[in-house]
């Protein structure tokens, strides 16, 4: 695995870039506790399909690095999605594809809000659109499978993620898929990510800021308020959502189609938890290559 350097205005982003250099560009953005090697097992079929796939790590994971020692670590969606086009910017991409997971799959929504123009397709794993404001109505299941965004605010989570987030991650690994027997290789070879600096200041100000526990950055008040104002997505759309996600149940994304102005689908994969990229590649790349096919062809014939 070879990690390429893009530095953007704020940051030094590691980049997994691979596949064939004049193909499709394809970005595939991982999400929390995960890291960019969460795709890898899809590689070789995306790139024998004819993407050329970038796999960032966030702000805070990896490699990646503030370029700055005195910029906000903030944790905020639209902090992720403009980190990716200012890295799309940097690699010359005028127009491309998103995967995204978890976190991303929440950022990959807001890019294909903002700059629409720029992205034929978009896919999210295990997260629904509509579902990051802060006065939601959760049901009493989610609000149960979000216990540990609760714990976050308080001085046990803080602690918790700082001093012990090997053990802490490792059980969400664990009950978020409960079917799936994950080795412990390809943990430790994620959590190294973890390691990094930042890591625990973006994580604390990511789940604190949503429930309005943290204050938010200012820089990103334009881009919040014109989400909030155009939460229509035009760009074609597919959601693929694990039947047995224990972090995001099935049903947080049931029901979102009046979001989207576009093509629009939704599969739930049965039998999967909340990583079904690592879990089943198989079953995500039967759904994912025709969607891809179609909507980044149709984008780049004349």
């Amino acid at each position: 695995m070879q990690i390429t350097t893009v530095d953007t205005p704020t940051l030094s982003i590691g980049c997994i870039d691979s596949g064939p250099q004049n193909g499709y560009p394809l970005l595939l953005l991982h999400g929390w506790p995960d890291d960019a090697q969460t795709w890898n097992a899809l590689l070789p079929s995306l790139h024998r399909a004819g993407f050329r796939t970038f796999a960032p790590f966030l702000r805070g994971f990896g490699p990646t690095q503030f370029k700055d020692i005195g910029i906000f670590r903030c944790g905020q969606l639209t902090a992720l999605a403009q980190d990716i086009l200012d890295l799309a910017d940097a690699l010359n991409l005028n127009r491309f594809a998103l995967v995204g997971h978890d976190w991303s799959a929440r950022s990959a929504y807001i890019i294909s809000a903002l700059a629409p123009e720029r992205i034929s397709a978009c896919v999210a794993l295990s997260v629904g659109w509509g579902t990051n404001d802060s006065n939601q109505v959760l049901s009493l299941k989610q609000t149960q499978n979000y216990w540990y965004h609760w714990l976050m605010a308080t001085e046990r989570g803080e602690k918790l993620i700082r001093e012990d987030r090997y053990r802490f991650t490792h059980y969400l690994w664990s009950i978020w898929s409960p079917n799936w027997k994950f080795s412990q290789e390809e943990f430790s070879a994620t959590a190294s990510s973890f390691e990094n600096t930042d890591w625990t200041e973006v994580t604390l100000h990511s789940y604190r800021v949503r429930w309005g526990f943290a204050p938010r950055d200012s820089r990103y008040a334009s881009l919040e308020a014109h989400i909030a104002a155009n939460a229509i997505i035009h760009v074609p759309t597919l959601v693929l959502h694990g039947g047995g996600d224990s972090c995001n149940d099935p049903a947080t994304s049931e029901n979102k189609e009046n979001f989207f102005a576009g093509f629009y689908y939704r599969s739930v994969l049965n039998g999967l938890g909340h990583f079904p990229q690592r879990e089943n590649p198989e079953m995500v790349l039967a759904e994912l290559l025709p969607f891809l096919d179609t909507y980044t062809y149709i984008s780049r014939t004349p």
